[in-house]
Protein backbone atom coordinates (compact mmCIF):
# COMPACT_ATOMS: atom_id res chain seq x y z
CA UNK A 1 0.00 0.00 0.00
CA UNK A 2 1.49 3.37 -0.97
CA UNK A 3 1.74 6.48 1.33
CA UNK A 4 -0.92 8.84 0.83
CA UNK A 5 0.29 11.98 -1.76
CA UNK A 6 2.94 9.51 -3.08
CA UNK A 7 2.27 10.91 -6.72
CA UNK A 8 1.60 14.15 -5.57
CA UNK A 9 5.06 14.11 -3.80
CA UNK A 10 7.24 12.87 -6.91
CA UNK A 11 5.20 15.08 -9.65
CA UNK A 12 6.42 18.34 -7.47
CA UNK A 13 9.48 17.41 -6.69
CA UNK A 14 10.39 17.29 -10.17
CA UNK A 15 8.44 20.42 -10.93
CA UNK A 16 10.39 22.33 -8.37
CA UNK A 17 13.78 20.56 -9.56
CA UNK A 18 13.34 21.90 -13.15
CA UNK A 19 11.98 24.86 -12.04
CA UNK A 20 15.09 25.20 -10.00
CA UNK A 21 17.50 24.57 -13.04
CA UNK A 22 15.79 27.29 -14.66
CA UNK A 23 15.90 29.50 -12.66
CA UNK A 24 19.66 29.13 -12.57
CA UNK A 25 20.16 29.09 -16.29
CA UNK A 26 17.83 32.96 -15.92
CA UNK A 27 20.30 34.09 -13.19
CA UNK A 28 23.36 32.87 -15.25
CA UNK A 29 22.42 33.89 -18.71
CA UNK A 30 19.96 37.50 -17.87
CA UNK A 31 20.99 38.98 -14.60
CA UNK A 32 24.98 39.00 -14.74
CA UNK A 33 24.35 40.75 -17.69
CA UNK A 34 21.26 43.15 -17.19
CA UNK A 35 20.74 45.84 -13.99
CA UNK A 36 16.93 46.21 -14.08
CA UNK A 37 14.30 45.82 -11.34
CA UNK A 38 11.01 43.44 -11.19
CA UNK A 39 9.03 46.62 -13.09
CA UNK A 40 10.84 46.50 -15.95
CA UNK A 41 10.64 42.96 -18.58
CA UNK A 42 13.85 41.91 -16.52
CA UNK A 43 15.41 38.41 -16.13
CA UNK A 44 13.18 38.30 -12.53
CA UNK A 45 10.06 38.64 -14.64
CA UNK A 46 11.60 36.64 -17.34
CA UNK A 47 12.29 33.86 -14.41
CA UNK A 48 8.82 34.16 -12.51
CA UNK A 49 6.84 33.23 -15.77
CA UNK A 50 9.20 31.02 -17.39
CA UNK A 51 9.14 28.88 -13.82
CA UNK A 52 5.57 29.20 -13.46
CA UNK A 53 5.02 27.77 -17.02
CA UNK A 54 7.08 25.08 -16.57
CA UNK A 55 5.75 23.93 -13.21
CA UNK A 56 2.03 24.27 -14.19
CA UNK A 57 2.87 22.13 -17.60
CA UNK A 58 3.81 19.18 -15.46
CA UNK A 59 1.08 19.59 -13.13
CA UNK A 60 -1.57 20.29 -15.84
CA UNK A 61 -0.53 16.71 -17.32
CA UNK A 62 -0.01 14.96 -14.23
CA UNK A 63 -3.31 16.76 -12.04
CA UNK A 64 -5.65 18.04 -15.28
CA UNK A 65 -8.19 18.20 -12.98
CA UNK A 66 -6.13 20.53 -9.90
CA UNK A 67 -6.66 23.78 -9.66
CA UNK A 68 -3.46 26.07 -9.54
CA UNK A 69 -2.88 29.32 -7.09
CA UNK A 70 -0.09 31.25 -8.57
CA UNK A 71 1.53 34.35 -8.27
CA UNK A 72 1.71 35.53 -12.07
CA UNK A 73 -0.81 36.45 -14.74
CA UNK A 74 0.00 36.24 -18.27
CA UNK A 75 -2.80 38.52 -19.65
CA UNK A 76 0.21 41.66 -20.19
CA UNK A 77 2.10 38.82 -22.08
CA UNK A 78 -0.85 38.07 -24.01
CA UNK A 79 -2.16 41.56 -25.19
CA UNK A 80 1.75 43.22 -25.55
CA UNK A 81 2.37 44.08 -28.94
CA UNK A 82 5.42 45.95 -28.47
CA UNK A 83 8.82 44.53 -29.18
CA UNK A 84 9.83 44.78 -25.72
CA UNK A 85 6.66 42.27 -25.18
CA UNK A 86 7.56 40.45 -28.39
CA UNK A 87 10.96 39.91 -26.87
CA UNK A 88 9.91 38.78 -23.17
CA UNK A 89 7.26 35.96 -24.99
CA UNK A 90 10.29 34.92 -26.70
CA UNK A 91 12.79 34.57 -24.20
CA UNK A 92 9.33 32.92 -21.82
CA UNK A 93 9.54 30.42 -24.39
CA UNK A 94 13.34 29.74 -24.95
CA UNK A 95 13.84 29.37 -21.14
CA UNK A 96 10.74 26.86 -20.64
CA UNK A 97 11.16 24.89 -23.56
CA UNK A 98 14.77 24.14 -22.50
CA UNK A 99 13.62 23.02 -19.01
CA UNK A 100 10.88 21.39 -20.33
CA UNK A 101 12.88 19.51 -23.09
CA UNK A 102 16.07 18.34 -21.08
CA UNK A 103 17.04 14.99 -20.59
CA UNK A 104 14.65 12.64 -18.20
CA UNK A 105 16.21 12.84 -14.84
CA UNK A 106 15.49 10.85 -11.23
CA UNK A 107 12.05 11.08 -10.78
CA UNK A 108 11.02 12.43 -14.36
CA UNK A 109 7.83 10.85 -15.91
CA UNK A 110 7.33 11.41 -19.76
CA UNK A 111 3.91 11.19 -19.81
CA UNK A 112 3.94 14.65 -17.66
CA UNK A 113 5.39 16.47 -20.99
CA UNK A 114 8.81 16.08 -20.03
CA UNK A 115 11.92 15.09 -22.29
CA UNK A 116 13.52 16.30 -25.77
CA UNK A 117 11.21 16.59 -28.38
CA UNK A 118 8.37 17.87 -26.24
CA UNK A 119 8.69 21.55 -26.74
CA UNK A 120 5.65 23.75 -26.16
CA UNK A 121 4.27 26.48 -28.42
CA UNK A 122 4.29 30.25 -26.59
CA UNK A 123 0.38 30.08 -26.53
CA UNK A 124 0.46 26.80 -24.79
CA UNK A 125 2.73 28.35 -22.12
CA UNK A 126 0.72 31.32 -21.49
CA UNK A 127 -2.23 29.14 -21.06
CA UNK A 128 -0.12 27.23 -18.52
CA UNK A 129 0.63 30.43 -16.89
CA UNK A 130 -2.76 31.42 -16.41
CA UNK A 131 -3.63 28.24 -15.12
CA UNK A 132 -2.56 29.93 -12.24
CA UNK A 133 -5.47 32.54 -11.64
CA UNK A 134 -7.43 30.08 -9.22
CA UNK A 135 -8.97 32.16 -6.78
CA UNK A 136 -8.36 29.90 -3.82
CA UNK A 137 -11.17 28.67 -1.34
CA UNK A 138 -11.95 26.02 1.70
CA UNK A 139 -12.96 23.25 0.33
CA UNK A 140 -11.22 20.85 -2.60
CA UNK A 141 -7.93 20.25 -3.52
CA UNK A 142 -5.74 23.12 -4.99
CA UNK A 143 -1.81 23.83 -5.45
CA UNK A 144 -0.29 27.01 -4.69
CA UNK A 145 3.02 27.88 -6.27
CA UNK A 146 5.41 31.17 -6.00
CA UNK A 147 8.19 30.38 -8.83
CA UNK A 148 11.01 33.19 -7.78
CA UNK A 149 10.56 34.18 -3.17
CA UNK A 150 12.71 36.30 -2.68
CA UNK A 151 13.21 38.48 -5.84
CA UNK A 152 15.69 40.68 -4.82
CA UNK A 153 17.71 38.22 -3.65
CA UNK A 154 17.46 36.26 -6.53
CA UNK A 155 18.94 38.80 -8.33
CA UNK A 156 21.74 39.96 -5.83
CA UNK A 157 22.48 35.66 -6.41
CA UNK A 158 21.83 35.48 -2.94
CA UNK A 159 18.75 32.98 -1.52
CA UNK A 160 15.27 33.04 -3.17
CA UNK A 161 12.88 29.70 -3.34
CA UNK A 162 10.52 27.99 -5.44
CA UNK A 163 7.86 26.74 -3.44
CA UNK A 164 5.18 24.58 -4.76
CA UNK A 165 2.56 22.98 -1.90
CA UNK A 166 -1.12 21.00 -2.21
CA UNK A 167 -3.76 22.22 0.15
CA UNK A 168 -6.89 20.11 0.36
CA UNK A 169 -10.24 21.46 1.89
CA UNK A 170 -7.91 24.73 3.73
CA UNK A 171 -5.00 22.05 4.77
CA UNK A 172 -1.76 21.92 3.33
CA UNK A 173 -0.55 18.12 2.72
CA UNK A 174 2.63 18.75 0.48
CA UNK A 175 5.16 21.22 0.18
CA UNK A 176 8.25 21.74 -1.73
CA UNK A 177 10.81 24.08 -2.08
CA UNK A 178 13.90 24.42 -4.13
CA UNK A 179 16.61 26.83 -2.46
CA UNK A 180 19.80 26.88 -5.20
CA UNK A 181 21.73 29.13 -3.67
CA UNK A 182 21.01 27.89 0.48
CA UNK A 183 24.67 26.84 1.41
CA UNK A 184 24.29 22.92 3.25
CA UNK A 185 26.52 24.39 6.21
CA UNK A 186 25.20 28.48 7.00
CA UNK A 187 28.79 28.92 8.70
CA UNK A 188 30.69 28.02 5.32
CA UNK A 189 28.86 30.68 3.11
CA UNK A 190 31.38 29.85 0.66
CA UNK A 191 30.65 25.97 0.68
CA UNK A 192 28.55 23.94 -0.96
CA UNK A 193 24.63 25.10 -1.79
CA UNK A 194 21.80 24.17 -3.29
CA UNK A 195 18.93 21.74 -2.18
CA UNK A 196 15.41 20.98 -2.17
CA UNK A 197 13.18 20.49 0.87
CA UNK A 198 10.27 18.21 0.75
CA UNK A 199 7.31 17.65 3.33
CA UNK A 200 4.14 15.45 3.18
CA UNK A 201 1.58 15.43 6.54
CA UNK A 202 1.85 12.68 8.76
CA UNK A 203 5.80 11.68 7.13
CA UNK A 204 7.99 14.14 8.44
CA UNK A 205 10.04 16.36 6.42
CA UNK A 206 13.31 15.62 4.72
CA UNK A 207 16.50 18.06 2.65
CA UNK A 208 17.68 16.65 -0.92
CA UNK A 209 20.16 18.02 -3.58
CA UNK A 210 19.27 19.62 -6.39
CA UNK A 211 19.37 16.63 -8.46
CA UNK A 212 16.88 14.92 -5.68
CA UNK A 213 19.64 12.64 -4.07
CA UNK A 214 21.07 11.97 -0.85
CA UNK A 215 17.61 12.54 1.64
CA UNK A 216 18.23 13.73 4.96
CA UNK A 217 15.76 13.83 7.39
CA UNK A 218 14.60 17.14 9.50
CA UNK A 219 14.24 17.63 13.16
CA UNK A 220 14.42 20.81 14.81
CA UNK A 221 16.64 20.99 17.70
CA UNK A 222 15.56 21.67 21.34
CA UNK A 223 16.74 25.10 21.79
CA UNK A 224 16.79 27.63 24.98
CA UNK A 225 15.74 30.97 24.79
CA UNK A 226 19.33 31.66 25.38
CA UNK A 227 20.36 29.87 22.20
CA UNK A 228 17.68 31.08 19.81
CA UNK A 229 18.64 33.99 17.30
CA UNK A 230 15.90 34.95 14.64
CA UNK A 231 15.62 34.47 11.14
CA UNK A 232 14.04 37.45 9.48
CA UNK A 233 14.02 39.06 6.40
CA UNK A 234 16.55 41.18 4.51
CA UNK A 235 14.42 43.82 3.42
CA UNK A 236 12.69 46.01 7.00
CA UNK A 237 10.02 46.84 4.71
CA UNK A 238 8.90 43.51 4.53
CA UNK A 239 9.30 42.64 8.44
CA UNK A 240 9.94 44.82 11.17
CA UNK A 241 13.37 44.48 12.18
CA UNK A 242 13.12 46.82 15.14
CA UNK A 243 10.07 44.88 16.58
CA UNK A 244 11.51 41.52 16.21
CA UNK A 245 14.79 43.40 18.32
CA UNK A 246 12.26 44.53 21.15
CA UNK A 247 10.79 40.73 21.16
CA UNK A 248 14.46 39.11 21.34
CA UNK A 249 15.35 42.04 24.62
CA UNK A 250 12.03 40.74 26.08
CA UNK A 251 13.14 37.07 25.79
CA UNK A 252 16.92 37.99 26.85
CA UNK A 253 18.18 36.62 23.26
CA UNK A 254 21.44 37.56 22.73
CA UNK A 255 22.18 36.53 19.26
CA UNK A 256 21.78 38.72 16.26
CA UNK A 257 19.52 37.61 13.58
CA UNK A 258 20.21 35.96 10.49
CA UNK A 259 18.44 37.77 7.49
CA UNK A 260 17.77 36.11 4.50
CA UNK A 261 15.28 36.69 1.49
CA UNK A 262 12.27 34.17 0.89
CA UNK A 263 11.19 31.24 2.36
CA UNK A 264 14.55 29.61 2.32
CA UNK A 265 13.52 30.69 5.98
CA UNK A 266 11.65 28.28 6.60
CA UNK A 267 14.14 25.48 5.34
CA UNK A 268 16.97 26.75 7.37
CA UNK A 269 14.90 26.85 10.40
CA UNK A 270 13.59 23.14 9.86
CA UNK A 271 17.14 22.19 9.20
CA UNK A 272 18.00 23.92 12.87
CA UNK A 273 20.03 27.12 11.68
CA UNK A 274 18.82 29.96 14.50
CA UNK A 275 15.86 28.75 16.15
CA UNK A 276 12.63 30.61 15.30
CA UNK A 277 11.54 32.98 12.51
CA UNK A 278 9.72 35.99 13.18
CA UNK A 279 7.54 38.42 10.60
CA UNK A 280 5.38 41.03 12.21
CA UNK A 281 4.06 43.35 9.44
CA UNK A 282 5.23 46.91 9.12
CA UNK A 283 1.78 48.43 8.32
CA UNK A 284 -1.81 48.63 8.65
CA UNK A 285 -4.06 46.09 6.66
CA UNK A 286 -1.60 43.91 4.51
CA UNK A 287 -2.58 40.45 4.27
CA UNK A 288 -0.07 37.64 3.69
CA UNK A 289 -0.38 35.35 0.36
CA UNK A 290 -0.70 31.80 1.07
CA UNK A 291 2.03 30.79 -1.51
CA UNK A 292 4.39 32.64 0.81
CA UNK A 293 3.87 30.52 3.33
CA UNK A 294 2.30 26.87 2.25
CA UNK A 295 5.06 24.98 1.83
CA UNK A 296 7.07 26.56 4.54
CA UNK A 297 4.65 25.94 7.15
CA UNK A 298 4.33 22.39 6.71
CA UNK A 299 8.13 21.89 6.85
CA UNK A 300 8.64 23.61 10.28
CA UNK A 301 5.33 21.50 11.53
CA UNK A 302 6.47 17.99 10.05
CA UNK A 303 10.25 18.91 11.58
CA UNK A 304 8.86 18.91 15.03
CA UNK A 305 8.35 22.66 14.92
CA UNK A 306 5.16 24.99 15.34
CA UNK A 307 3.64 28.12 13.46
CA UNK A 308 0.89 30.40 14.42
CA UNK A 309 0.32 34.04 13.39
CA UNK A 310 1.67 36.47 15.92
CA UNK A 311 -1.69 35.87 17.95
CA UNK A 312 -0.50 32.71 18.31
CA UNK A 313 -3.62 31.63 15.87
CA UNK A 314 -3.22 28.93 13.31
CA UNK A 315 -2.44 30.21 10.08
CA UNK A 316 -6.00 29.54 7.52
CA UNK A 317 -4.91 28.55 3.88
CA UNK A 318 -9.00 28.21 3.01
CA UNK A 319 -9.54 32.20 2.77
CA UNK A 320 -8.38 32.62 -1.17
CA UNK A 321 -5.06 33.68 -2.18
CA UNK A 322 -4.66 35.64 1.17
CA UNK A 323 -4.19 34.33 4.63
CA UNK A 324 -7.12 36.84 5.30
CA UNK A 325 -6.56 38.19 9.29
CA UNK A 326 -4.05 35.90 10.13
CA UNK A 327 -1.38 39.11 11.87
CA UNK A 328 2.58 38.27 11.40
CA UNK A 329 4.05 35.13 11.25
CA UNK A 330 5.98 32.80 13.87
CA UNK A 331 7.72 29.84 13.71
CA UNK A 332 10.28 28.29 15.90
CA UNK A 333 10.62 24.67 17.96
CA UNK A 334 7.28 23.48 19.50
CA UNK A 335 8.67 24.76 23.44
CA UNK A 336 9.80 27.98 22.57
CA UNK A 337 6.90 28.43 20.30
CA UNK A 338 4.40 29.42 23.18
CA UNK A 339 6.99 31.89 25.02
CA UNK A 340 7.82 34.28 21.68
CA UNK A 341 4.06 34.52 21.28
CA UNK A 342 3.98 35.80 25.05
CA UNK A 343 6.36 37.99 24.53
CA UNK A 344 5.18 39.60 21.31
CA UNK A 345 1.74 40.39 23.34
CA UNK A 346 4.35 41.95 26.07
CA UNK A 347 5.85 44.47 23.23
CA UNK A 348 4.38 47.03 21.45
CA UNK A 349 4.41 47.16 17.88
Amino acid sequence: MSLAFSLERQVALSAVARACRLTSSVFNKLVKNETVTKDDKSPVTVGDYSAQAVVNTILSRAFPDDPIVGEEDASDLKSGTSETAQTLRKRITDLANEALTADLAYGDVADWGLGPGRERTTEELLNAIDRGNHAGGATGRMWTLDPIDGTKGFLRGEQYAVCLALIVNSRVELGVMGCPNLPHDLSKPDGPRGSIFVAVRGQGAEQRTLTLGDPKPLQLPRLSISELSFLESVEAAHSSHSFNDRVSSTLGITKPPTRMDSQAKYCALARGDGGAYLRMPTGVGYKEKIWDHASGSLLVTEAGGMITDGRGAPLDFGLGRTLGENFGIVAAGADVHPLIIAAIKQTKL
